[in-house]
């Protein structure tokens, strides 16, 4: 089915024998757009349409934060707007917005609603990545110091001794006024009813599963436990659920889904969520520095318990393989240097573990596309869907795409 007809968007009436008359649903110069209308346009640019609503947005949060005091406005609020307009792909958003499309043409209600929780994605995203920063202690983000040194930098020449932490401590504190401008606009929804109540819990679900999630990747990592199922269960928690399946089911609820279509989006996210965390585990390890938006293999410095490490680790254990082991008890315990990377990267190949977690991305997209395939979709909405959750997990797309398709995979 064309786009247009699949929108239900009007065209041009031509009667017999004579000239085309508009038909009455579209709408005459100067008018606001139909409603059909103004949903094809976001269809087209979901990105830039939340963009937009974020720079309306943080221009309002960062005049009342330097209304309540000047130097936290410029330094931390203007810092949090900085951040979430300055990179991303605002890939929530558009699983949100398609879970949302899946279930039909979207009223002005519904799609008020999704591009403010679409927002609120955004922010709560801020937050993540601030805070993980820190975490990690990585230098960079979006190919910019990330906001703990940039606090750092900023007052290095006023630093008093005992100072030391105040990057961090700053940083921390952007994060949480993300995460409080968060939760402030998807409170803001303006639905009522079992709706409204569905809405909530699966947000609040969501933030209780990011914050597990994340946990359980430091707490891996102190201990140094590479068990396989830990190692699943944080990427499920911190990334399958939190980026593709939760913003999925806030769409699909937002268009009054039914049981089996909420189920089928809810598999199909999960599935595609953790192929997209497997993929970055790969990037990290093997991928080209200069198109990720952090420094190369942060994960294997630090030791992170990685579902690819793990992996590694279980076979080598199971072929007594004792070089393969001192080589990945390496990862976390000391600097590691050129060399030591080239041989951690060798045992990850060596093992089958590379190849193996290529295998699985390939079978969680596919059953994520069957899970796509067993109900019945807006088919805009779900040839759109197909090609998203193959590009979030970095698999080949079919040679044909539809029209206005995402382009390029989301990090």
């Amino acid at each position: 089915m064309p786009p247009d007809q699949a929108l239900g968007v009007a065209t041009a009436v031509v009667p017999h024998g004579g000239t085309p008359r508009r038909d009455a649903s579209v709408p005459a110069r100067g008018a606001p757009p139909s409603r059909s209308v103004r949903v094809r346009r976001i269809d087209a640019d979901l990105p830039r349409t939340v963009h937009e609503r974020l720079t309306r947005l943080l221009a309002r949060r960062v005049e009342r934060a330097t209304a309540v005091d000047a130097t936290f406005g410029a330094d931390v609020a203007e810092r949090v707007a900085r951040f979430t307009l300055g990179g991303g792909r605002r890939i929530r958003p558009q699983f949100l917005w398609w879970g949302l499309r899946a279930c039909g043409l979207p009223d002005d209600e519904q799609v008020e609603a999704a591009l403010q929780l679409g927002a609120a994605l955004e922010l709560i995203q801020t937050c993540a990545l601030v805070h993980d920063d820190i975490m990690d202690q990585a230098p960079t983000r979006r190919g910019r110091p990330a906001l703990h040194v940039d606090f750092t930098a900023q007052y290095r020449s006023q630093a008093r001794a005992g100072g030391a932490r105040f990057g961090e401590s700053a940083a921390i504190l952007a994060g949480d006024l993300a995460l409080a401008w968060a939760d402030d606009e998807a409170a803001g929804v303006d639905l009522t009813g079992p709706q409204a109540r569905r809405l909530r819990e699966t947000w609040s679900q969501m933030r209780l599963e990011m914050v597990a999630g994340q946990y359980l990747d430091v707490q891996g990592e102190h201990t140094g436990n590479r068990s396989l199922r830990q190692a699943i269960s944080a990427a499920c928690l911190k990334t399958a659920l939190y980026t593709v399946e939760r913003p999925l089911q806030l769409g699909a609820i937002l268009g009054r889904a039914d049981d089996a279509t909420l189920r089928a989006l809810c598999s199909a996210g999960r599935g595609a969520g953790l192929a997209f965390q497997l993929r970055d585990d790969l990037d990290d390890a093997f991928g080209d520095p200069v198109r990720r938006d952090k420094p190369a293999a942060g994960d294997l410095r630090s030791g992170k318990p990685t579902y690819l490490v793990a992996l590694a680790q279980a076979r080598a254990e199971r072929d007594g393989d004792h070089r393969a082991l001192a080589v990945l008890a390496r990862s976390g315990r000391q600097v590691l240097d050129d060399g030591d990377l080239d041989d951690l990267r060798y045992v990850l190949e060596r093992t089958g573990a590379r190849q193996l977690v290529e295998d699985k991305i390939g079978r969680l997209i596919a059953q994520s596309a069957r899970h796509l395939d067993s109900v019945s979709l807006d088919p805009v909405a779900h040839a759109r869907l197909r090609l998203l959750l193959r590009q979030v997990a970095g698999t080949p797309t079919a040679p044909r795409s539809p029209a206005g398709a995402v382009e390029g995979a989301a990090r």
